[in-house]
């Protein structure tokens, strides 16, 4: 399951897609259009400067921007860097130690085509895609 914090760094993402390029994007604006709280925001797009998907400037002008065109972010990389590994099940995690039933485990092999489902449907989905589908 998508938390709210995985939601909210999506919407965000979007919404700095939408402004025009090489414009920083106030914090305030952001948290307003979004109806996400300060605070709240701030935790998120702090994660984000951290990472390199999005560049903070402070001071007046100051603000947040993409740090690559829409086209280059995935909904999968964002989701998993507010969320952690979207893998379905602990054994599949990146960083999960090998588990010593998986030779003998008969539903590992169900639990690896969901993941590679789940992995191969966002990170199959741009930011630019999202963009462009309708609403409604």
């Amino acid at each position: 399951m998508i938390s709210t914090k995985g939601r909210y760094a999506l919407r965000v993402m979007l919404d700095l897609a939408q402004q025009p390029e090489h414009t920083y994007t106030p914090l305030k604006e952001i948290a307003v259009r979004q109806e996400i709280s300060e605070k709240y925001l701030e935790i998120i797009l702090k994660n984000l400067v951290k990472e390199k998907f999005l560049r903070g400037l402070r001071g007046k002008g100051g603000g947040y921007q993409l740090t690559r065109p829409p086209k280059d972010y995935r909904v999968g990389e964002i989701i998993e860097l507010a969320e952690g590994p979207l893998a379905p099940v602990n054994c599949l995690r990146p960083d999960a130690e090998a588990c010593p039933r998986s030779s003998q485990c008969h539903t590992l092999p169900m639990w690896t085509r969901f993941d590679r489902l789940v992995h191969d449907f966002f990170y199959g989905i741009t930011l630019e895609d999202l963009l462009h589908e309708e609403t409604g």
